[in-house]
């Protein structure tokens, strides 16, 4: 009996050793995972201030890399292949597990990772042309021979890293989905870049907006939905002179719709948190006498941070900054003469055309009155635990025909039969602008360098020590017709297509105006008068009216003046709206909860700080009373999808003409006016706030209400920031929303040193387990700033410089 026991166990030892060592399907081995050798506890980590020299023979000459307290390197290299291989080599051991899922995502491999979960997503992709896309900018970039030496020292950086990781040393997430890492290789860098425009530059509403010209024709349209806001302070200040020869712009075709039925595709919307703020004031208005330039783009909050700050120092460069893990150089940053930020432009570079097959072949499609053929596109998806899917994309002239009929599109949200002619399929080096960038000296170099810049359209802000500042929404702009975009294209008609390119010299720009700033916040580019068109929408106003506001209003600017400008709690929305809003309210017929939500209201003065209960209230009745307005008028359905006309519109009518017959709702037999409206709106959202949250109460406050939350990449909720307590809300200046947010805020005040200071939620170290994985995300809850520290040599002395790293 007892030998009998003994065999038992160890049979089940064995089994249970052998279950826990092998994959099951999609779901990967266990055994490494636990495993005191090679599992996630080989990923603690403890603070290192112990000096080092590392031989890679990678190198042409040796590397000093000094890191600070906050474990940020500052690179020293004698020439710039050294200083990107070191930049590439130090990323990717913070930061590679970030660095290949980002790129497996935007290639479509994410079902190599999980399994046939992902595969509708990894379809969906390559059906967007983001292979196609990447495939043409490496060739670009590999080109030029400043941008070859960049990524191809960057790429053998991170692949020294690799090839000396064991599989102990590998990041927590390939332990977890049971996978090893592979070799970098530059077209990577460019997937970098396709991941990044599909953040920035792929949403589109000319789905809904066919369907809402279809339900209520012309006249109505371009009421609802006007090409220029309300209100409005744009980026280019009004009355800003244009000096250039516009060229010609196409006429406006005959027919500018193409003969189809209103259908149901819900195309993915542009995240309105996703955006950002930055301006300089000029020398005038500083305290120094030297311009001070601040930048906070709002991108989605993640862990790790889509930033990696780094300073990069050779004979012909020194600047610090936020870098990007899978792309080489600084993006946002300074340098001893000039300092630069980024917002989105928003412009419109995607557009869908109808495609009419000749057959069922579908080999050739009918443009301009005669037969093309179709080229296709073989895509091989390999599945984790399953056989690889073969699937064939079908590319005309405008670009890949997402899907065809027949075919379920992922989450749907394309059109079927239609091919999506998108900005980040042409050919461009970016890469190149933040090289230049990176070495400029003036407002020429920074000119020259945005003459390379593609997409995704950006507002560049610059101030240099010579005091200028500047600001251009840049980037390759179609040249198209006006409203070209806004709606469905005809693929059969050449007069639809993109014809040709805004030229880059004529790109929207202003150096140093008279009001002594510059700034942007994602709102129109230009006032009516800059004859292209970029596109019908844009941003809301009320970021940029409000931070135009502060600034003109203040004198003897500091980086602390700055940094509070960023920290803007201000709902400039509730001002222009509650004062009209609360008048309409119909207080009789209020609860008593409902009541005591009113008076709360009645003694806001707009501002969205944590503990204020107000901002709650406000934004659940905004969202009720845009649906209350709306709702019946364009509805969704699974046949159909509509969109609202913008609240900036809503708000117009509700000033300009409160008696409009868009306040009734066509689905009572009850003729409702304003005033119902809003004072229902009212009631469903203290309704629905006290379903969610009880009584008015400190679960009621906009910090635990808005549960600003900062994931994982991977969806881990053990690995992400939950329910951080943080001000602010969308069309604030402060943009921290649920899921959105200042992802790096810096301030640079220039000089004949600069003074620079930044911060972003999370940390250098992509490890959980690292004792620089949250680090700094107090900090940036809080609204302060680091000092970075510019040193100027590998010699620099400084209480701040914890170790040294050489690298040969």
């Amino acid at each position: 009996m007892r030998y009998t026991k003994a065999i038992l166990v160890s049979l089940v030892t064995v089994v249970f050793v052998w279950a826990l060592n092998r994959p099951w399907g999609s779901v990967p081995a266990f055994g490494p995972l636990l495993s005191p050798f090679v599992g996630f506890w080989q990923n603690a980590e403890s603070i290192n201030n112990t000096d080092e020299e590392i031989t890679l023979n990678g190198t042409t000459l040796p590397v000093t890399v000094v890191f600070d307290e906050l474990a940020i390197p500052h690179v020293f290299a004698q020439n710039d292949h050294d200083a990107y291989f070191a930049q590439g080599y130090l990323t990717a051991r913070d930061r590679l597990w970030q660095m290949e899922f980002q790129t497996h995502a935007a290639a479509g491999r994410v079902s190599e990772l999980v399994g046939d979960k992902a595969l509708e997503l990894d379809r969906y992709n390559r059906h967007l042309g983001m292979g196609f896309g990447a495939e043409r900018a490496v060739k670009e970039m590999l080109r030029d021979p400043r941008s070859k030496e960049s990524v191809e020292a960057y790429t053998a950086g991170v692949n020294a890293w690799i090839n000396q990781l064991k599989p102990s040393q590998y990041p927590l997430e390939y332990k977890l989905l049971g996978y090893a890492p592979e070799p970098w290789q530059p077209i990577k860098c460019a997937y970098f870049l396709k991941y990044m425009s599909g953040v920035l530059a792929l949403g589109a509403d000319d789905l809904n907006m066919s369907n809402v010209l279809k339900k209520v024709g012309p006249v109505v349209t371009a009421n609802l939905f006007p090409d220029y806001p309300y209100r409005e302070d744009p980026i280019v200040p009004v009355g800003t002179k244009w000096d250039f020869t516009p060229v010609n712009v196409p006429a406006l075709p005959a027919s500018s719709l193409p003969d189809a039925k209103p259908i149901a595709m819900k195309w993915q919307e542009h995240d309105p948190g996703i955006g950002s703020n930055n301006w300089a004031v000029g020398p005038q208005k500083s305290a120094t006498g030297y311009p001070i330039l601040a930048n906070d783009p709002h991108l989605s909050l993640s862990l790790p941070s889509i930033w990696y700050q780094m300073q990069l120092v050779t004979p012909t460069m020194n600047v610090y900054g936020a870098t990007m893990p899978g792309s080489p150089g600084v993006i946002i940053g300074f340098n001893k003469q000039v300092a630069w930020g980024v917002t989105n432009v928003g412009a419109d570079v995607l557009d869908f055309y109808q495609i009419r097959f000749k057959d069922a072949s579908r080999r050739e499609y009918w443009h301009d009155n005669r037969w093309k053929p179709v080229r296709r596109r073989l895509e091989v998806i390999k599945v984790k635990g399953k056989p690889d899917v073969v699937d064939t994309v079908l590319y005309t002239h405008h670009g890949p025909v997402m899907y065809e009929a027949g075919q379920k599109p992922f989450a749907k949200n394309v059109p079927v039969g239609y091919a999506a002619r998108w900005i980040a399929h042409e050919a461009s080096n970016d890469f190149l602008t933040y090289y230049l960038l990176d070495r400029a000296k003036n407002h020429d170099d920074y000119r020259t360098a945005l003459s390379y810049y593609g997409a995704p359209a950006q507002n560049f802000v610059f101030a240099d020590v010579a005091r200028d500042i500047a600001i251009s929404p840049n980037g390759r702009f179609p040249l198209k017709w006006k409203d070209q975009g806004k709606f469905l294209l005809d693929g059969t008609n050449p007069a639809h297509d993109w014809q040709g390119w805004i030229p880059a010299s004529q790109n929207p720009h202003v150096k140093n105006p008279p009001r002594g700033f510059v700034s942007s916040a994602n709102q129109s580019s230009t006032d009516l008068t800059y004859p292209y068109y970029i596109n019908w929408q844009f941003a809301p106003a009320e970021r940029g009216t409000r931070i135009n506001q502060r600034l003109t209003a203040m004198q003897r600017v500091t980086p602390d003046s700055l940094r509070l400008l960023q920290n803007d709690n201000l709902n400039l929305r509730a001002a222009h709206a509650l004062p009209l809003f609360l008048l309409y309210i119909q207080e009789k017929g209020l609860s008593k909860e409902q009541a005591k939500a009113l008076a709360i209201m009645k003694t806001w003065r707009y501002n969205h700080d944590v503990a204020e209960t107000a901002p709650t209230i406000f934004t659940e009745w905004m969202r009720q009373y845009m649906d209350g307005v709306w709702k019946d008028d364009f509805p969704s359905n699974d046949t159909i999808t509509l969109r609202y006309p913008s609240f900036d519109r809503t708000l117009q009518l509700s000033e300009k003409e409160p008696d409009a017959h868009w306040f009734d709702d066509v689905l009572t037999p009850a003729h409702e006016t304003i005033g119902n409206v809003l004072t229902q709106s009212f009631q469903l959202a203290v309704d629905s706030l006290t379903r969610q949250h009880g009584p008015i109460g400190t679960a009621w406050q906009w910090g635990n209400h808005k549960g600003t939350r900062i994931s994982h990449l991977a969806r881990l909720d053990a690995l992400s920031a939950l329910n951080v307590q943080i001000g602010g809300g969308r069309d604030i200046v402060n943009a921290t929303t649920e899921r959105t947010g200042p992802s790096w805020r810096m301030v640079v005040a220039l000089g004949p040193t600069p003074k620079a200071y930044g911060v972003y939620p999370g940390g250098q170290s992509g490890n959980p387990g690292s004792p620089y994985y949250l680090n700094m995300l107090e900090t940036w809850r809080t609204g302060q700033l680091n000092e970075l520290l510019y040193l100027q040599s590998a010699q620099d002395k400084s209480a701040r410089i914890k170790r040294r790293m050489i690298l040969k």
